[in-house]
C-alpha cells in the first residue's frame, strides 16, 4: 500500500493510505502513528490518526514538509501493520418506535424486513476506528454489507443523543443532540461519557463493540439507573 503525502498549510503533512475505508488502510495508519510516537521526528508536535490517513503537525520554525516526509518515508520502510486488539464493549440498543425513525427506510432500500435489518446490525463485527467530529463520537467499522445505505441527501436536525446511526460501512452512537445525515435505526441507553478525566469515553481505538438488543421497558429502566447513578 503506497502512501501519498500532501502538505497542509505550512505546519502539517497529511499521509493517506487509501481512498476507501478498509482495515488494511487503518492498520497502516495506526502502525505509522505508533512508529512516530516511538521515534518523533524533529519539530513534530502532534499526530491525528483518522480512518485512512494520518495528519502530522509540526513547528514550521524547526522543520518543513520535506524533512518530515523524508523521516516518515524512512519509518515506513519495513513497517508492519498490526491490528490493535482492544477490549470488548457491550452497548445496549432499543430498535423500537420513535427511536428508529429510519428503520423502515433502510429495510425498503435493502429489500429486507425491519427485523432482518435489526438482526444484521446485531450480527455486525464492529470495531472502533477513530474519534472525531464531536466529543465521544467513536466511528465504528463493521456494518454488514446487506444493510449498508448511503447518507441522506440532507441532514436531519435535532437527532437525540444516544441515537444509533449508520452510513455505508460505518456505525456511530451519538453523544450530543445534533443534526445528522446518517440513518437512525435505534437508540442506546449505554453511557459513552464516563466522567473519568483519565478515560473520558467508553471506547478506545481498536475496541470491539457488541450491540445487545433491549426492549422499550428495559431501555427506560437503564436510563433511570443512569440518572439515579
Amino acid at each position: 500500500m503506497e502512501p501519498r503525502f500532501k502538505p497542509v498549510a505550512d505546519h502539517a503533512l497529511l499521509v493517506t493510505f487509501s481512498d476507501a475505508i478498509s482495515e488494511e488502510a487503518h492498520a497502516a495508519v495506526i502502525a505509522l502513528d505508533q512508529a512516530i510516537a516511538a521515534d518523533v521526528p524533529d519539530g513534530v508536535i502532534e499526530t491525528v490518526p483518522a480512518l485512512v490517513n494520518l495528519l502530522v503537525s509540526f513547528d514550521p520554525i524547526k522543520t518543513d514538509h520535506g524533512a518530515v516526509e523524508s523521516h516518515l518515508r524512512t519509518q515506513l520502510e519495513g513497517l508492519e501493520s498490526q491490528k490493535i486488539i482492544g477490549v470488548e464493549r457491550q452497548v445496549q440498543v432499543c430498535y423500537e418506535g420513535p427511536f428508529a425513525p429510519d428503520l423502515e427506510a433502510v429495510a425498503a432500500a435493502t429489500g429486507l424486513s425491519q427485523e432482518a435489518v435489526i438482526n444484521a446490525h446485531l450480527a455486525g463485527d464492529f470495531h472502533v476506528l477513530m474519534y472525531g467530529f464531536s466529543p465521544g463520537y467513536a466511528y465504528l467499522s463493521g456494518v454488514p454489507e446487506a444493510i449498508q445505505v448511503p447518507r441522506k441527501p440532507a441532514p436531519v436536525r435535532g437527532v437525540p443523543a444516544g441515537s444509533v446511526i449508520i452510513a455505508g460501512p460505518q456505525c456511530l452512537i451519538t453523544t450530543l443532540t445534533m443534526p445528522t445525515g446518517w440513518s437512525i435505526i435505534g437508540r442506546s441507553p449505554t453511557p459513552i461519557f464516563t466522567g473519568n478525566p483519565d478515560h473520558p469515553f467508553l471506547f478506545d481505538v481498536g475496541d470491539r463493540v457488541v450491540f445487545e438488543r433491549v426492549d422499550l421497558k428495559t431501555y427506560e429502566e437503564l436510563c433511570k439507573e443512569k440518572v439515579d447513578g
